[in-house]
């Protein structure tokens, strides 16, 4: 092991969907402690966006688009930084959608699309990126939770769903793999506000998720990078398959008054 248990120097990171939110954030906090980090998704301006801050802290990136809902893109991305780099350390998993409708009138529609990205897209990463990883016996892949994987939301229930999906691949994966030298661990923010949620937490929904969170704040997303810079780094060898909450105390929350 290093000496300092919590340096990526000479790991190489992947995040997927890493061009915004959490994503954008995880990518940027993996290359302070160290990692050279591929942030890649669908819009390629994003995609620049980010490598050129990841670049700006003295790491080294690619420049790659993937899609999800298409296993070839993901295929030609881990091929291409495979080329550059190498080898491939760390998967982070964080495409992911929602939309709130009354699921009595939810459409098939968006159902499968919520359901193919946040919890089929996450099957497919893992597959053409756990090959290699098999291959060498090293890997440590890293997916994003929800409370939603643990409870229930109003009005959620492709997102609530597919995240409950995202609990159960972690802990299948980590048995599964744990023979090759792999980790499949996940982490499970509680409420941040992102681009996905500004607007839902502006309205009652926001309050509740306040009363019910212990340390009543939301969360600030820099506050998730210790928990991928854990799970990513010779300090958690031996965790596999755990859902590791970030929230607040949300979920141990029962009476707060």
């Amino acid at each position: 092991m290093s000496k300092n248990l919590f340096s990526l120097e000479g790991r190489v990171a992947v995040v997927v969907g890493g061009t915004s939110g959490i994503g954008r954030v995880l990518a940027l906090g993996l290359a302070d402690a160290g990692a050279d980090v591929v942030a890649t998704a669908r819009r390629a301006a994003l995609v620049e966006e980010v490598a050129v801050e990841i670049e700006a802290k003295g790491r080294k990136t690619l420049r790659v688009e993937t899609d999800v809902l298409d296993r070839s893109s993901l295929s030609a991305a881990a091929e291409a930084i495979q080329k550059v780099f190498g080898h491939i350390d760390v998967v982070v998993y964080c495409a992911g959608i929602n939309k709130r409708v009354p699921t009595i009138d939810m459409s098939d529609e968006d159902w499968q699309r919520i359901i193919d990205t946040n919890l089929t897209g996450a099957v497919r990463t893992y597959q053409v990126f756990a090959r290699p990883m098999i291959a060498r016996k090293s890997g440590r892949l890293i997916g994003i939770a929800s409370l939603s994987s643990f409870v229930g939301l109003h009005e959620v229930s492709a997102y609530t769903a597919s995240k409950a999906g995202i609990a159960g691949l972690t802990r299948a994966l980590a048995v599964e793999w744990a023979p090759h030298g792999l980790t499949v661990n996940a982490i499970a923010p509680g409420v941040y506000r992102t681009e996905l949620n500004a607007k839902l937490l502006e309205g009652p929904r926001g309050q509740e998720f306040l009363l019910r969170t212990p340390m009543k704040r939301y969360g600030n997303l820099e506050e998730l990078v210790g928990a991928a810079i854990y799970l990513a780094s010779d300090a958690s060898t031996f965790v596999t398959g755990q859902v590791i909450a970030v929230d607040g105390g949300f979920l141990a929350s029962g009476v707060n008054q």
